[in-house]
């Protein structure tokens, strides 16, 4: 072996190394990417309908009284965003995917009130009614519904459905629409079984994953949600 090979063999076997890590790093961040995880700020789109779950600082004027959800056609409207945390009373790592099957609650970013449900009638199908609820994303267990996905994770490509936890109702779309104040947007409520009405999918928002927060946090745990 002369000189120059022992110099380069293990240049170029670190150099290998090198590759491989970057490699399977991109890999693992790419395939992250495709998750929904803990934190994760985004709108999710009903399947059937195409609207966007929403809501505003419009109190429903019927049932229960509290602020109403609704569904949206536009895809910009800033009050269509939901941040993605655990159930109530719990926590989850921020940037962590979320395992199909996991209690969920979903704080509306705009006002802080979290996705729930109840046994009041919905106000135009007489179905069940969705609202949000709670102070400063604290609310109590009428905010938990249970992630219904097949696979492992909350896949960011795949449709899902959002069961209620309390009541076992799914979270659809009536097909119905509000007159004034509201006029245009569809009736959110809760439904008894899953059809294409109570599937949906995750759109435009901020998706967080661990290793992005590890790189960025030089190995402080991120924060709990």
């Amino acid at each position: 072996m002369s000189l120059f090979d022992r110099f380069t063999m293990p240049k170029i076997n670190i150099f290998c190394v090198l590759l491989c890590v970057i490699f399977l790093s991109s890999y693992a961040s790419g395939k992250s990417a495709q998750y929904v995880s803990c934190g994760s700020v985004f709108k999710l789109m009903n399947s059937a309908t195409k609207v966007r779950l929403h809501s505003h600082d419009v109190k429903y004027g019927t049932g229960s009284g509290q602020q109403s959800v609704t569904g949206v056609e536009e895809k910009d409207d800033s009050n269509s965003h939901w941040v993605v945390k655990a159930e109530n009373g719990k926590q989850c790592i921020r940037g962590e995917p979320i395992s199909c099957g996991s209690i969920i609650r979903l704080e509306h970013l705009t006002t802080n009130k979290n996705l729930h449900s109840h046994l009041f009638p919905s106000p135009i199908s007489n179905k069940q009614e969705i609202s949000a609820y709670g102070s400063n994303g604290d609310g109590d267990t009428g905010d938990n519904w249970k992630l219904v996905c097949d696979g492992s994770f909350w896949d960011r490509k795949q449709e899902v459905s959002l069961k209620h936890v309390d009541t076992d109702a799914y979270l659809g779309v009536s097909g119905r629409q509000f007159g004034r104040p509201i006029s245009g947007q569809a009736e959110v409520v809760g439904e008894f079984s899953i059809s294409s009405t109570a599937q949906w999918i995750a759109m435009e928002g901020l998706f967080i994953h661990k290793s992005e927060l590890d790189s960025r946090t030089m190995g402080h745990d991120p924060s709990e949600l």
